[in-house]
């Protein structure tokens, strides 16, 4: 595609109207040059017209020559072969083919400037060795001063093409790197806000699945009518065990919106914890649910990047979701295997399991996708012995460490990783954030 014969933005005029300045100044130049030599050199009026008429077709043509550069080098290269022999006033119609040819050269015809510029010096060279000695009207020095003329005008030209093609790929990858720029702030405000609805999501389905859990478990022992001493303390324990878990919802929700605090709002300073430091209180709730939950820990625990401690966290919170509101489990078993490569969780139940054939919710594809996330791999299953089975295998070392525990550009060192999971150590608060959003299974 032709490129423009000037840098975009570098003047006001449109090319056209660029175009037709041009052609107007040159005949204006060619015109009053042949106005004074025509008080010096007298010819017949029928010269003079014709020569006026190659003038003005020569003049002319340079209005189309970045639509037709070839046929208006052509052209005006025409006009002053028929020009020059005919009119004894010599103006300087050789202008116009300069420009031509220039034109042709800057627009990226480059071959048929070559050939122009050769023609052009082979018709002078011939048509002037064919002159009889003492009649010639080129010397042999002006011959070599019109070769580098018209060598200089293809060179200019190309040089022109070269300059104007750079400063348009220049403008094109600004442009590029401007959209992709816009395109990933676009990516990463969306990003941030689904991780945001994840969390909210995992917080919310957790806890509120507790707190129906817990308040319909007392309602059911009030309903037997109990004598007024046992309904109490059913109530009590009921109310403060739902006050626990929506305190801790309220927490993590503190914790996961704080990204959304306005500039002059003071920042948290309550220490947090996060991860698998939270899960003792996990599980304690799920108890307070009347779920029976056992934990195991095997081998030596290790600092984990918060975003994979957290990770660990939500593949447990999520599956006790599932099962508080889909198994009708009684039972729950949380392994939690620390080997040399990677940390491995098993969370299985003795419910009813999913039904055969029945595709696994968002929920479990939300499991599977955190792990996917830090190099792991998550299975969802009916168990063997009965009840739904869920392991998960997270890596030690992210892609690219060496060291276990070591954390990604933005996460905590891994001297500051929240510490790993103790049965019998409660952690007070929240819960930082992460990917996937998920539904029960």
């Amino acid at each position: 595609m032709p490129l423009p014969l000037r840098s975009p933005g570098g003047g006001r005029l449109s090319p056209r109207a660029a175009d037709a300045v041009v052609a107007g100044v040159v005949l204006l130049v060619v015109a009053v040059w042949t106005l004074v030599s025509a008080r010096y050199a007298s010819e017949p009026a029928v010269r003079t017209v014709l020569g006026w008429v190659l003038i003005l077709i020569g003049c002319g043509a340079l209005y189309f020559r970045r639509l037709h550069p070839v046929a208006v080098s052509v052209v005006t290269l025409l006009a002053c072969v028929v020009y020059y022999p005919l009119s004894a006033q010599d103006g300087p119609l050789m202008i116009a083919f300069a420009l031509a040819l220039y034109t042709t050269a800057a627009e990226g015809r480059f071959a048929a400037a070559v050939a122009l510029a050769a023609v052009t010096l082979l018709a002078v060279g011939l048509g002037e060795i064919r002159q009889r000695p003492g009649h010639r009207q080129i010397d042999d020095t002006s011959l070599v001063m019109l070769a580098g003329w018209l060598i200089s005008l293809v060179a200019v030209g190309r040089a022109q093409r070269t300059r104007i093609a750079y400063l348009h790929e220049v403008e094109q990858r600004a442009l590029a790197a401007e959209r992709e720029q816009e395109a990933r702030a676009r990516q990463s405000a969306t990003e941030e806000r689904l991780r945001i609805a994840r969390e909210v999501h995992d917080v919310l389905g957790h806890s509120i699945s507790l707190i129906n859990v817990q308040s319909g478990a007392a309602l059911h022992r009030l309903g037997k009518g109990p004598a007024p001493e046992a309904g109490l303390a059913t109530a009590t324990e009921a109310l403060e065990a739902v006050k626990a878990t929506s305190k801790d919802a309220l927490r993590e929700l503190r914790a996961t919106l704080g990204v959304l605090r306005g500039a002059d709002e003071p920042t948290p300073t309550a220490p947090s914890a996060s991860g698998l430091a939270l899960l003792g209180d996990l599980a304690a709730r799920a108890r307070s649910a009347g779920l029976d939950v056992r934990t195991d820990v095997t081998g030596t625990p290790v600092p984990l990047p918060p975003a994979v401690d957290l990770a660990a966290y939500r593949i447990v919170q999520e599956s006790l979701t599932n099962v508080t509101r889909h198994a009708g489990a009684r039972t729950v078993r949380i392994t939690l295997d620390w080997g040399t490569d990677a940390v491995r969780l098993r969370i299985a139940d003795d419910g009813e399991g999913a039904p055969e054939g029945r595709p696994l919710g968002s929920g479990i594809r939300g499991m599977a996708e955190r792990a996917r996330a830090f190099g792991g791999e998550l299975t969802a299953r009916n168990g063997d012995d009965g009840g739904f089975l869920v392991a998960a295998r997270l890596p030690l070392t992210r892609p690219g460490t060496t060291e276990p525990g070591t954390s990604e550009p933005g996460t905590a060192a891994p001297g500051t990783a929240h510490s790993p999971f103790k049965p019998t150590t409660p952690a007070p608060t929240a819960s930082d954030s992460d990917a996937s959003e998920r539904d029960p299974r």
